[in-house]
């Protein structure tokens, strides 16, 4: 095969053959006969997670987006983008109860990276799942429904535990929401009423280029069924946006879900960019670090300290909220958490160098980088930041004993 390229360019696939099964049985019969192997999602990941000797693609088996009205779930294929999947819920009067700020990744990818939107009270899209049904390396069909003993250490599996060809998740009722931008909300706002800020809304996102003040702040506002208060003229200080914002100043903001309080489904709101658009430039390289609502504060200062270093290398940064869950290797695992991303211009080189000197900064924080964008971490720094690593690695081996989902990243970030 040609050498593959993620979404954004910086990463060319090391893999000598792509496989694409048209069925369940195709599927069994490559795993089970490839000495390494992983699956190949929407190429949304910025690092080698999705690389092996040998890669699988899903996007060829059949979807079957399956409603259970009565259970309140969809079952899908592993391979289903979100957008899509959306699109068909929303059509049934159904909802997700959190996206992504892009649509168009893999609902597997996702999940098996702890891949998150925004939202104080909202999980990762991980904890939607109530069902997962995978390959092993043998060959073999494992289901596992929430509450088995095997169940949280295998949804954010990292792509360790096998091929997960569908998963089902929860489902509520429709809902709208409408999307406010407040332009340069202080720093010091910010900091001295940082809970306040946060929890002004359902989803919260802010912008910024670690300037003299926070370029944009985005709200997403679930309307109750009792109506919708009135659009907010400021917010603690930051003036309303007159105008629609892209997270990036320099690009049109055609791309993004409406804004200026127009209301609108889940759907439709909550990611970032639209489903029909092409959601940025692509050239780009994405680093993101998690840690303790309690050192919100702290971290932020602390990278404000090293703003002269971050700016020419950087696009925009994003800051997040994410609420605690049970999933062994999910970033947000046993805590309430603060997410700073970083979308870095595509100089490979010159992002790789920093990227020691920005975990530094971040060191005493006991942050847990994104899994599927750039990081310098390895093992020996990131066991002790996750209390069941030790159970995972086991189940991990106890699933693929010979090692067929062993990859270079997973010998270097997990395994040691």
């Amino acid at each position: 095969m040609s050498r593959e390229l993620n979404w954004a360019g910086n990463y060319a696939y090391r893999a000598t053959q792509l496989h694409r099964p048209a069925t369940i049985d195709e599927l069994r019969a490559v795993v089970a006969g490839a000495p390494r192997i992983h699956t190949l999602g929407s190429r949304h990941s910025f690092n080698d997670i999705a690389d092996a000797a040998e890669l699988v693609s899903l996007d060829a088996l059949d979807p079957a987006i399956e409603i259970d009205r009565e259970a309140m779930t969809v079952t899908c294929g592993g391979a289903t983008r979100y957008g899509d999947l959306a699109q068909t819920l929303e059509a049934a009067g159904l909802a997700l109860h959190n996206m992504a700020s892009l649509p168009h990744i893999s609902v597997a990818g996702a999940i098996s990276t702890a891949t998150h939107g925004s939202g104080d009270a909202l999980g990762n899209l991980a904890t939607a799942v109530s069902a997962i049904e995978l390959v092993t390396s043998s060959g073999d069909i494992i289901g596992v429904t929430r509450g088995h003993a095997d169940f949280d250490g295998m949804v954010v599996g990292l792509g360790a535990i096998g091929v997960i060809y569908r998963l089902t998740l929860d489902l509520q009722p429709s809902y709208m929401v409408r999307q406010e931008v407040f332009e340069d909300l202080a720093w010091e706002t910010l900091f001295d009423r940082f809970h306040e800020v946060f929890s002004s809304a359902t989803s919260v996102s802010l912008f910024t280029d670690w300037g003299a003040t926070i370029n944009t702040t985005w709200l997403k506002s679930r309307i109750l069924p009792d109506g919708e208060e009135p659009l907010r003229a400021d917010l603690m200080g930051a003036l309303a946006a007159t105008k629609a914002h892209h997270p990036l100043a320099s690009m049109a903001a055609s791309s993004c879900t409406d804004q200026l309080g127009l209301v609108g489904p889940w759907s439709d709101r909550l990611p970032h960019f639209r489903m029909d658009a092409v959601p940025a430039s692509g050239e780009e390289i994405q680093a993101e670090y998690m840690f303790a609502r309690e050192h919100a504060v702290a971290a932020l200062r602390a990278l404000l300290e090293i703003a002269d270093r971050i700016r020419p290398l950087l696009l925009i940064s994003e800051v997040r909220s994410v609420a605690a869950d049970t999933l062994w290797m999910s970033t947000a695992y046993g805590r309430d958490t603060v997410c700073v991303h970083f979308s870095f211009k595509p100089d490979v080189e010159a992002v790789t160098r920093f990227l020691p000197e920005l975990e530094a900064a971040l060191e005493s924080f006991d942050v847990r980088p994104h899994w599927g964008k750039v990081f310098a971490a390895t093992a020996r720094e990131l066991e002790p930041r996750y209390p069941r690593i030790a159970d995972f690695k086991a189940l991990a081996e106890r699933l693929d004993p010979r090692g067929a989902f062993r990859s270079d990243f997973l010998e270097r970030t997990v395994f040691g």
